[in-house]
């Protein structure tokens, strides 16, 4: 691989996605000490369609609509899910829901789930995977007199399948997996361990967070059963934006979610005395829908529907290719670790690399207009996300992290952690 600053130009060139980054905001600077913002899968930078969708929502439908404009609103969480679902999910329509965070939704499926595999009282996650992700299972479980399997996993490689199948059995109701984990971007095969649980008669829930949107999903085609995600990172929906859930159309009617809201109810306006929940995929929701963030939501999903998650995928990996290969050349022999798996086909759209003084080099690198993100156990994560993020913009980030070691500036940063980014 060329890994001269003229052949990330000519990346760049070439690249058919490349249109889509001036609709974004804080792009339009191309000088040499501009902000190399790699941490889109942490929080996505803001669609330049954003504010005047939430001020038409704001001015025109509640300003001079007023309640009148529930007729628009009402459907929000399913219009938005479908966007989401079939543009960039590979889910069929009606089978995904806008409502909530991703903590509510992951409590909302686990349980209806679990439900749904009486007799069985073992629930199965990583112990590697995401926090909220296995303190939602441990709620759970505590709550339900169930126990909680943790499977080992590689911090840097991920999950071993064969791992995992070794901890199935006739007990296990439901299995909790990240899609990409969080800390070092490894990806999972999804229909083979989706395949696996079904043998053993579980169900698996998947986080789809860091994969929405950097990644191919096909959730239909490899016969997932069920999933959450945010939207606040690939989809570019905002800070605090609400998640999204998906069951599977067969699965529907069969699950009943613990928390019985107006807005799961089969006839909502009737304000009956006894809960009812509503066909499809509408019995998972819970509350009013949040109008102005699901706006926000549906112009980050829109683009990435626009861009085609195929072509957004393969950029992810030459993009991450072209950052393991600078790192391998610049950064590994002043100290630098991969921290990911090597092989693009089992890696997100995020690349960590591991170093003993890696909170002092997170907080160097944000001084020197390189945004990355730290994550423990010394870990520095790298995020360029393939919606707006250029191939010059990964070969300069890594040029300034190369500069910081070799001079060594880091080394007046404080050493304890304050606060995680």
């Amino acid at each position: 691989m060329d890994l001269t600053r003229a052949a990330a130009e000519a990346l760049d060139d070439a690249d058919p996605l490349a249109g889509f980054r001036s609709r974004f905001a804080g792009t339009d600077d191309d000088g040499p000490d501009r902000l190399l913002y790699l941490d889109g899968n942490s929080l996505g930078r803001m669609p330049l369609d954003t504010p005047a969708a939430l001020a038409r929502i704001a001015e025109e439908e509640w300003g001079r609509g007023l309640v009148g404009s529930w007729a628009s609103w009402i459907d929000v969480g399913t219009r938005v899910g479908d966007v989401i679902g079939t543009g960039v999910l590979g889910a069929r329509p009606g089978e995904v829901l806008l409502a909530d965070s991703t903590s509510v939704d992951l409590y909302k499926l686990l349980v209806a789930a679990a439900d749904a595999r009486p007799g069985r009282d073992v629930l199965v996650c990583s112990a590697d995977d995401f926090p909220t992700d296995r303190y939602v299972v441990a709620g759970v479980a505590a709550a339900r007199g169930m126990t909680v399997r943790e499977v080992p996993a590689d911090v840097d490689e991920g999950l071993d399948p064969a791992v995992l199948a070794g901890a199935l059995d006739e007990r296990v109701a439901v299995v909790v997996l990240s899609v990409v984990a969080y800390r070092s971007g490894a990806l999972a095969d999804v229909a083979a361990v989706t395949a696996t649980a079904r043998e053993a008669g579980a169900l698996v829930l998947w986080d789809l967070s860091h994969a929405a949107g950097a990644v191919t999903l096909d959730l239909a085609a490899t016969g997932v059963d069920l999933a959450v995600g945010c939207t606040y990172k690939y989809l570019n929906g905002g800070p605090g934006a609400p998640a999204f859930l998906y069951v599977r159309r067969e699965l529907q009617e069969q699950l009943r979610q613990p928390i019985w809201g107006w807005f799961g109810q089969r006839d909502q306006f009737a304000m009956g005395p006894a809960y009812d929940p509503a066909p499809g995929i509408d019995r998972f929701g819970v509350g009013t829908p949040p109008v102005l963030a699901a706006a926000a939501v549906e112009v980050g999903a829109a683009l990435v529907a626009e861009a085609g998650i195929d072509r957004l995928a393969a950029k992810g990996r030459a993009m991450t290719d072209l950052l393991v290969a600078l790192a391998d050349a610049c950064l590994t022999p002043h100290g630098t670790v991969l921290a990911s798996p090597r092989d693009p086909a089992r890696r997100g759209s995020h690349v960590t690399l591991a170093h003993p003084a890696a909170w002092q080099l997170t907080q160097a690198l944000v001084d020197r207009g390189v945004v990355p993100d730290f994550r423990t156990p010394h870990r520095v994560r790298l995020g360029p996300a393939p919606l707006y993020t250029r191939f010059v913009d990964v070969w300069d980030a890594v040029d300034r992290f190369r500069a910081l070691l070799e001079d060594g500036a880091w080394r007046d940063y404080p050493q304890e952690r304050s606060r995680v980014t």
